[in-house]
């Protein structure tokens, strides 16, 4: 083969690596590809687009801009920004746990109920994995904690949902919890004092790239029964796959910061 048909073959090879990074999020996202194909594509595409990045950049470093010509300046810059995300997403996962539920409170960790219907048979299982799984959290995420707030669950579940809207999640359900127990004050009379009252909200969270559907419990309930004072738990699970690449925890910081800042 001649070095022009070469050139040319790599060319092809390149541009049909670039359509296969674009085209597989799309597919998935579409229903056209199932998970496993769709990051074997990308898995796959990747081979020739770091080979032609390494290149490149190899080239550069020898001979600066000069010793780059248009075809070659061309495929270094399709390269570098086909492969910007994959590599991007595999550099912020290092170090990430194969985990893929992830929880403010381990001990009892916020329920899904609504959403269980939507969830498909094949997801994984919502039920909580219990002290193993506790472990492994905490030594990889060990700040994400419970948020403690002032103010009632009623009113900060309003604020709690126009984050969870800001955030582009999908809410399915935000439903109040606990119950009324009647006491006697001892002077005959009888008034109401909450003994367990809170808010769950449950909504799906769609990621940007792939669009795999994560799902999220908020829960809000009155800290220890300190009037005015309310602790904010929230869950974050992966419908598929073994381990997020830290997308749970991620996600579960950026809700508590904005519901923070909301709050003031």
């Amino acid at each position: 083969m001649s070095s022009r048909r070469r050139r040319q073959a790599r060319d092809v090879v390149l541009l049909a690596a670039t359509l296969a990074v674009a085209a597989a999020p799309l597919g998935h996202r579409t229903g056209l590809l199932p998970t496993g194909g769709a990051l074997g594509l990308v898995a796959v595409a990747l081979l020739p687009l770091l080979w032609a990045l390494a290149a490149g950049l190899l080239r550069l470093a020898r001979g600066g801009l000069e010793q780059l010509d248009q075809r070659t300046g061309a495929g270094l810059v399709l390269a570098a920004g086909a492969s910007a995300i994959p590599i991007a997403t595999v550099v912020l996962s290092i170090g990430a746990p194969a985990i893929h539920d992830i929880t403010t409170d381990t001990e009892d960790p916020p329920r899904f109920e609504a959403i269980v219907a939507v969830r498909g048979s094949a997801s994984n299982p919502i039920e909580y994995r219990g002290p193993a799984l506790a472990a492994t959290q905490r030594a990889a995420y060990p700040d994400i904690q419970p948020l403690v707030l002032a103010g009632n669950p009623g009113d900060l579940a309003e604020v709690a949902l126009a984050v969870v809207r800001e955030l582009g999640w999908q809410v399915v359900a935000a439903e109040p919890f606990g119950s009324e127990e009647i006491r006697d004050t001892g002077r005959g009379s009888r008034r109401a004092s909450e003994r367990y009252r809170g808010v769950t909200i449950e909504a799906t969270a769609t990621t940007f790239w792939f669009g795999f559907k994560d799902d999220v419990a908020v829960r809000l309930r009155s800290a220890g029964g300190a009037p005015g004072v309310t602790t904010v738990d929230v869950r974050s699970i992966s419908r598929v796959g073994i381990g997020d690449l830290g997308a749970n925890a991620a996600r579960i910081r950026e809700f508590l910061d904005r519901l923070e800042a909301a709050v003031g």
